[in-house]
């Protein structure tokens, strides 16, 4: 059984419905842009020919907040993207030799990963889940890059025969959902959105997509329940929709994804993909951390080290840095003081202030930390181990 699209006319809706019709062999070549690979499709299948190319190429939010966000997790990791003119959708990044950066729709980012346009891309993993559908070739580089976090939600009214349904087991358990009359979604996520519905035992859901914001389709008559993004929920309650208990699809933030076959084939691809994983770890790592220094008085770097690690607040990262400071008293080079050096979080940044002054530090300063750089980050591990390397 196949699907076919049909129009509505009510607020730009489409509906997917089945068609018994026989299955028709159709070979054809699609060009959406100059840049993007030959693609062939044959019986439903999708053939791609990557161009040939020696360089690597970053895919980018095009517009909207993610994409405001993504420069400037960039920039702030010392890797400002250079672009010419405004208008163009290409663009480089000085710091990372060989990388041409693409501006693109969120979901075609993840399209030319797979058709091998792409190299790399930043995205929300809900636009990864949607259009990657489990693609064996995607792989998460980073899956947590601090913005861009919402959430893929099934929301229902809160009036009428939805009034005391507070779960989708309530909801699936309704007697009103039948082969005649389904359950009306209106959704943009028609991968996510009946793949979820259908595991959580909804058997009979109508779907429709629709260009608009969704929270008007209950009120409009047009759907019985939405799935969509939620931030806040401020929307949802000012439409009296309300969300239910097992109704969260998923959980989205902004991520670094890769392609596989790029990362084993592609000429360099692996080192900058390091570079730019650590980059941001170590960036991501020192949010809202600060460096504390101050001088006390003692008789030896061990008597300080007693002192500070006797205030839970002081302990650091891995523990207090001391080190000796020198003067000249009486003609002769003493050390009767001792410099420490702690990292602490913002959430404890005065607290511990108060405790470093009450077991006799001096002269504290304070500093906002820009990067912390650890170990081999756990995340490069694991891609490597993902890779078979």
């Amino acid at each position: 059984m196949s699907l076919i699209q049909t129009s509505s006319s009510l607020s730009g809706f489409t509906h997917f419905l089945p068609t018994s019709q026989s299955k028709i062999s159709v070979k054809f070549t699609v060009s959406c842009c100059s840049v993007t690979s030959p693609v062939t499709v044959v019986n439903g299948n999708v053939e791609t020919k990557p161009i040939d190319r020696s360089e690597i190429r970053l895919g980018l939010p095009s517009k909207g907040r993610m994409a405001a966000d993504t420069l400037d997790l960039l920039k702030d990791c010392q890797l400002s993207v250079r672009q010419l003119n405004p208008r163009q959708y290409v663009a480089d990044i000085p710091q990372l030799s060989n990388v041409e950066v693409w501006f693109q729709r969120p979901k075609d980012i993840v399209r030319k990963l797979v058709s091998g346009d792409l190299d790399l891309g930043i995205v929300g993993l809900d636009t990864l889940s949607e259009y990657g559908q489990g693609d064996e070739d995607l792989i998460l580089v980073h899956d947590a890059l601090d913005y861009g976090d919402c959430r893929l939600s099934l929301a229902i009214p809160k009036y009428g025969i939805f009034e005391k349904i507070n779960s989708v087991k309530e909801l699936a358990q309704m007697p009103q959902w039948t082969a005649e009359k389904p359950l009306r979604v209106a959704t943009g996520f028609t991968y996510l959105g009946p793949k979820f519905l259908k595991e959580n035992g909804l058997q009979h859901v109508d779907f429709s997509t629709a260009d608009g914001a969704l929270e008007a389709a209950p009120a409009m008559g047009i759907a019985d329940a939405i799935v969509d993004l939620v931030s806040s929920g401020t929307t949802l309650k000012e439409n009296n929709l309300k969300e239910i208990e097992g109704g969260v699809i998923l959980e989205s933030r902004a991520v670094l994804v890769a392609s596989k076959k790029s990362l084993l084939q592609r000429k360099g691809l692996l080192d900058i993909t390091h570079e730019i994983l650590e980059r941001f770890e170590a960036h991501l790592r020192a949010l809202g951390q600060f460096t504390v220094v101050a001088n006390m008085r003692a008789s030896s770097a061990e008597e300080v080290a007693e002192r500070i690690l006797s205030q839970p607040s002081l302990s650091g990262l891995q523990g207090p840095t001391v080190s000796p400071v020198f003067r000249k008293i009486d003609g002769e080079v003493k050390a009767d003081y001792y410099a420490i050096v702690i990292c602490v979080p913002k959430k404890l940044l005065y607290k511990s202030v108060q405790q470093l002054r009450a077991i006799g530090g001096s002269g504290v300063l304070v500093s906002p930390l820009t990067y912390i750089f650890d170990e081999e980050t756990p995340r490069w591990r694991q891609l490597l181990s993902n890779l078979g390397l």
